[in-house]
């Protein structure tokens, strides 16, 4: 075989080889793909057959409502202790006096509906429970006399 015969011989070996470990590497990265952007879950509406897919119970239920201030800890203390938006801040007498002066029931359907696109229904609270922004509400009432 002549020189020449062996060079095309051997770069044609090679380019089959790298042509062979592309396709096998482009098959695992293939599934690389898939598995990193494969969904993290299925969505179930009720009354669909979901393969035996149990809901997961809210936490409020599970142990039972909770208390105004664990909810303003966790919710409302970002715009009631700062003023944001307008928020009365939370030991603001003056602040709070015209609100209570409108009515509890006012300031439950504030906080429960939200207000003037100024502060969101539940106040991003969204797993509270309306007898829990009650409570919340009390709170901070009964902490801004």
């Amino acid at each position: 075989m002549s020189h020449a015969k062996k060079v095309i011989s051997l770069v044609s070996a090679a380019a089959l080889a790298a042509a062979v470990s592309a396709v096998v590497w482009a098959g695992e990265a293939d599934d690389t793909v898939k598995a990193r952007i494969a969904p993290v879950g299925e969505v179930c509406m009720a009354g669909d057959d979901c393969a035996g897919a149990q809901a997961a119970a809210p936490a409020a239920a599970a142990s039972g409502p909770r208390a105004g201030a664990d909810i303003y800890n966790s919710a409302c203390m970002a715009c009631h202790t700062t003023g944001a938006s307008g928020a009365p801040k939370i030991g603001d007498a003056a602040a709070w006096g015209p609100r209570v002066a409108k009515g509890m029931d006012v300031l439950y359907n504030s906080a429960i509906n939200g207000l003037n696109a100024v502060m969101p229904a539940k106040g991003m609270c969204m797993d509270c429970s309306d007898d829990e922004l009650k409570a919340t509400v009390d709170y901070m009432v009964e902490n801004s006399k």
